[in-house]
């Protein structure tokens, strides 16, 4: 079967597609801070470098797919952090392997959130969206909101994706993104423990349409359709919302 590598894989939804790919036969290269195959902090450029030499060791002949799935949530501090993360440690390795993934003509799925699109200072996603990691991790520990840097950071993961798929289609790789909504996990569980988010939180599950939500699995088995490619081989360029109807009910005349 195929070789895979994905960064996030020790719990929660990382774990989750690292279950169901090998639940399919598939070999999985695991990056992440503890439990893995590569121990690498994805927030320092040590750490990016280190994952991505790591994989190339791992996977000499290239990999089917890579999955950039390591991320915390708003509620971690200082917000910076969650901007080097989510946004610059997934888009370091992500580039890093692209010659890997071009190898086997394989498929990348990152993770966005449907919280993409409920807030985002464009200031910062700019400064994003230019590489500036010190500009915006600045300007993000200035605002002082955990929130904003979470869904400026998907948002502008998003934003990335869409105008790199074309060239990345072009080396045979086909880029997407899942934005999950609200999904059970270590990372939610924090958030709901922590008095600043909790409440929120509450109300935005009651909101969810489907009456749920969501689980590790769900997410799962739509990156993992999304890397197959005989299901997905003419899908490019696509965030596929995994939200149980959220963004279609917050946004019925977007996309």
């Amino acid at each position: 079967m195929g070789l895979y590598a994905m960064t996030g894989g020790a719990t929660g939804i990382g774990n989750a597609i690292k279950q169901q790919l090998l639940s399919q036969g598939n070999q999985v290269i695991v990056v992440d801070i503890k439990d893995a195959d590569i121990i690498a902090d994805l927030s320092t450029l040590e750490g990016r470098q280190a994952a991505v030499e790591g994989i190339a060791a791992a996977a000499p002949d290239g990999l089917d797919g890579f999955i950039p799935c390591a991320g915390v949530g708003p509620h971690i501090s200082p917000p910076s952090m969650v901007a080097r993360i989510n946004f610059f440690g997934a888009l370091a390795v992500t580039e890093g392997v692209k010659l890997l993934v071009a190898k086997k003509k394989g498929a990348i799925v990152m993770i966005s959130s449907n919280s993409a699109t409920m807030g985002y200072e464009q200031e910062v996603v700019d400064l994003m969206l230019a590489g500036n990691e010190a500009g915006a991790s600045a300007k993000l520990d200035e605002i002082g909101n955990g929130q904003l840097a979470y869904g400026g950071g998907k948002y502008a993961l998003s934003c990335w994706l869409r105008k790199a798929s074309k060239a990345y289609a072009k080396s045979g790789i086909r880029l997407n993104a899942v934005a999950p909504g609200f999904t059970e996990t270590p990372l939610t569980d924090a958030g709901r423990s922590n008095p600043e988010f909790a409440e929120l939180l509450e109300e935005f599950i009651k909101s969810i349409p489907i009456g749920r939500p969501g689980l590790p699995k769900d997410i799962a088995e739509a990156t993992c359709f999304l890397l197959d490619p005989e299901k997905a081989g003419f899908i490019s360029g696509t965030i596929l919302f995994v939200d149980g109807g959220h963004d279609a009910m917050l946004r019925p005349n977007s996309f």
